[in-house]
């Protein structure tokens, strides 16, 4: 049986998550405050639930507060989402993605940046990949 995945997010609600993976963990109050042109605090806290009902938020109670965390940690999320954007928009070529953000790169890479990506490659080498 194949692998269920996960609806995409709304832009609100990858806003959302943006917050509260900044933070480490987050009350609806505080994603609020962080959010650009913010809907209303009812508004928040029902795509909070959603996020939960999702599987991308969990809750704990801290008084009369739910304090928020993400379930994914935030490496994993940021690996499942590059490989995603890959896939859609550069048809799986890791090369034509890496191309992309080298060409958009506002700075020239500096000579250590240039190391370590040379040493990545070499061990993707190495390793097959």
């Amino acid at each position: 049986m194949p692998d269920k995945k996960p609806p995409p997010l709304s832009r609100r609600e990858r806003q959302i998550m943006e917050i509260v993976y900044a933070r480490g963990s987050a009350t609806a109050a505080e994603v609020l405050e962080g959010m650009p042109d913010p809907p209303s605090y009812s508004a928040v806290r029902a795509m909070m639930r959603i996020l939960e009902d999702k599987g991308h938020l969990t809750h704990r109670h801290d008084g009369p507060r739910y304090v928020y965390s993400p379930v994914v940690p935030r490496t994993a999320a940021r690996q499942s989402a590059l490989k995603q954007l890959v896939k859609t928009f550069f048809d799986g070529s890791a090369t034509q993605a890496m191309a992309a953000l080298l060409d958009m790169s506002e700075s020239r890479l500096t000579s250590a940046e240039a190391d370590q990506l040379a040493t990545l490659i070499e061990k993707a080498k190495r390793e097959g990949k």
